[in-house]
């Protein structure tokens, strides 16, 4: 089995988060997802109307003294999570309005470089029985990298492709675990705060890359792990309860990997970066040869020092198709066309030839 320092990887190791993120070496770990204690400090039993106990958070590692023993633990983890971290790397923290907000304050203070503030719209949320406040019907997501400079993992055109070509937004209206998602033990809940996938679906999808280390301090009922082991990412996990750790392996037993030919990112690969006159030199386009739109409403000149001459006015690829499109910009790229026996073939089908030749 793989190892991370003396740590095995894709495992779900049994112990306290801070001593064994001491054991992972330096600069190592490619994504964190936490979902620490809350410190919801409930005051005695939850009801329902009908007087029948709610199946609140009251576990004994939701409980702290006060704010300073809660903050004192949050840096300690925090602190170390940032020294495994990669510079190119990210963290996700979850957290609700008890936690999350004092959360912020130690990661800035720890020099993270806060990236997003997502919020999770949960569909289907708890009431609030006791009619005394507005329904509490989200959780924050801190994203943040070990600095501002940090060159970061990022799938924009993935992500907006996800949400039918239209750019992601900071709020993500995912539903709280339900059915069959739901685990359980003699027929009630596993795990008190048992993440929805496809919360953590879109977080490691977006920022991270297949064969990534995911690193979750918090494990819990083990969807990080899961969510990682679908989609081709290695993951190194801590729960300090027994119970919770047989229930996380029992459920990756049942994961089914995808495809890796699948797990591509096929709408991110980017354009070579080719000059125009890359494509002159090695005669794709000839100096004197007209360039037309698509349509062919509009023809270009090549000049020999690749510009291009239109109407009177010579500039680049770009500023020419630009110009006659009354725009700032333009990809002059994706706009200009050279005729070959009455076929129009584009500059960049041209670009892609050269790249696969020469570069």
């Amino acid at each position: 089995m793989a190892k991370l320092g003396i740590l095995d990887i894709n495992t779900i190791h049994l112990g306290d988060c801070i001593s064994l993120l001491k054991k992972i070496p330096d600069s190592s770990i490619d994504l964190i997802f936490a979902d620490p204690p809350y410190f919801l400090q409930l005051g005695g039993e939850l009801t329902r109307p009908d007087q029948s106990k709610v199946n609140a958070v009251n576990d004994e590692w939701d409980k702290f003294d006060n704010y300073s023993s809660y903050d004192k633990f949050s840096k300690l983890w925090i602190k170390e999570c940032k020294r495994v971290l990669k510079d190119t790397g990210s963290i996700w923290i979850i957290g609700t309005y008890h936690n999350i907000f004092r959360i912020g304050v130690t990661l800035q203070d720890l020099g993270f470089w806060i990236l997003n503030d997502v919020v999770w719209i949960k569909n289907n949320p708890m009431p609030n029985f006791k009619g005394t406040r507005f329904n509490n019907a989200h959780e924050t997501m801190i994203w943040a990298t070990k600095s501002e400079k940090s060159k970061y993992t990022f799938h924009y055109h993935s992500m907006k492709a996800m949400n039918d070509d239209v750019q992601m937004r900071s709020d993500w209206n995912i539903p709280i675990c339900q059915g069959d998602e739901r685990l359980k033990i003699d027929g009630q809940k596993a795990h008190s705060t048992q993440k929805p996938e496809e919360l953590l679906y879109r977080i490691i999808i977006s920022s991270s890359n297949v064969n990534d280390i995911v690193l979750d301090p918090f494990s819990g009922s083990g969807t990080t792990a899961a969510v990682a082991k679908r989609l081709g990412r290695n993951f190194i996990a801590f729960e300090r309860e027994k119970k919770y750790v047989d229930v996380a392996n029992e459920r990756l037993k049942k994961v089914t990997e995808t495809d890796s030919n699948l797990l591509t990112y096929k709408v991110e690969v980017k354009k070579p970066k080719v000059p125009f006159v890359n494509l002159i030199d090695k005669k794709y386009v000839s100096v004197g040869q007209e360039l037309y739109s698509k349509d062919k409403k509009f023809k270009a000149i090549v000049n020999a020092d690749s510009t291009l001459e239109c109407n009177g006015f010579v500039g680049s690829i770009h500023k020419v198709s630009a110009s006659l499109l009354n725009k700032e910009t333009n990809n002059g790229w994706s706009f200009w066309y050279v005729d070959n026996n009455k076929k129009l073939t584009s500059i960049d089908e041209l670009r892609d030839l050269y790249a696969k030749k020469y570069m």
